[in-house]
């Protein structure tokens, strides 16, 4: 199948029925090249934005093991915390939005999901016929340059025959039906037309980059009011020492301060700006009984945290397990 080197796609529909007889297999979706180009032309993704290339973003990081949520297409407070847990990971700027630096890493990173595997291949040679683990490591590479759409069985088979023939002629080596080094170093070297852009733009962002922040909301004795009402008690939709609510107490104490924050924890999740580290008077948020954010409290410090909990107004200590893995970041409350 030449020409497939300018604009490799894929063969024809998935090979459903085939995975259906295959129980330890599965099959791949779509062109990833494809997917690369939707999310290289996009504009930056932000929360509230709801369209395919946030599809395209989710499922990319769930191929790194990296998203737990809905592949919905939607840019809610759950997409937001894991395109942050990928910004941390990679030494970016922990903003929550997927813009292009964000993207083209994600990009790389997933080439290095589907190609790293290739140097660790534990056959010098592959034959027509065998099932093994490199199978599958060379069936994945193909994929991801848009020659194989079939199941990752590994089984070498026909459609894994016909994958590695077509990509062979388009980079003019040897056609052969065994598969050697020379054909594994061609697929882990081969660039996509896209790479040498992708390469420099990551380049630029190894080191991380450093942005100015406002200092936390600590004027009018924050931490101090906080403080003071220590022992109130907890009450559903409570909004008052006489009971709060987690974000009640929150929209209390900072209104003492002349500050007004949303209602609702993913209201105030949504309205504060996200830093890498806490500081005093910064907001540390957490997933406790749904999905995304519904839990805060005010960081006091050598990692404590005040917030109004079932227990009533009380410090606790984020190193704590229950809290330790349920923790989703901190954000800054701006004046």
């Amino acid at each position: 199948m030449p020409g497939m080197s300018q604009n490799p796609v894929l063969f024809g529909t998935l090979a459903t029925s085939f995975a259906i007889s295959q129980p330890l297999s599965f099959v791949l979706d779509v062109d990833i090249q494809e997917q690369n180009k939707q999310l290289t032309e996009s504009e930056t993704l932000t929360y509230g934005t709801h369209n395919e290339a946030v599809n395209v973003l989710q499922k990319k990081l769930k191929n790194l093991n990296m998203f737990k949520g809905k592949e919905d297409g939607n840019f809610g407070v759950i997409t937001e915390h894991y395109v942050k847990k990928f910004q941390a990971k990679y030494n970016l700027n922990i903003t929550g939005r997927a813009n292009k630096e964000t993207i083209y890493k994600l990009i790389q990173k997933e080439r290095e999901h589907y190609l790293e595997p290739l140097k660790n291949l534990e056959e010098e040679t592959i034959d027509v016929g065998m099932y093994s683990e490199d199978v599958k490591k060379i069936q994945s590479a193909l994929h991801y340059f848009g020659y194989y759409d079939g199941s990752i069985d590994g089984i070498y088979g026909p459609l894994t025959k016909e994958a590695a023939k077509a990509f062979q002629e388009d980079h003019k080596i040897p056609v052969k039906t065994e598969l050697d080094k020379q054909f594994v170093n061609q697929l882990e070297q081969t660039k996509t037309p896209d790479q040498d852009a992708i390469v420099h733009t990551v380049q630029k962002t190894t080191q991380k980059q450093t942005v100015k922040e406002s200092g936390p909301v600590v004027s009018g004795g924050l931490i101090q009011i906080a403080k003071s009402y220590l022992g109130s008690p907890y009450t559903w939709g409570g909004e008052s020492p006489s009971g709060f609510d987690c974000s009640g107490y929150l929209q209390f104490v900072f209104s003492k301060t002349g500050v007004q924050l949303p209602r609702t924890v993913s209201d105030i999740w949504n309205a504060t700006t996200p830093v890498e580290k806490p500081s005093v008077g910064d907001l540390v948020f957490y997933e406790t009984y749904k999905p995304g954010p519904s839990h805060a409290g005010i960081y006091l410090g050598n990692g404590n945290f005040i917030h109004a909990g079932n227990n009533g107004v009380e410090i606790s200590n984020m190193s704590g397990s229950y809290w330790q893995q349920r923790y989703l970041g901190a954000k800054r409350v701006s004046q």
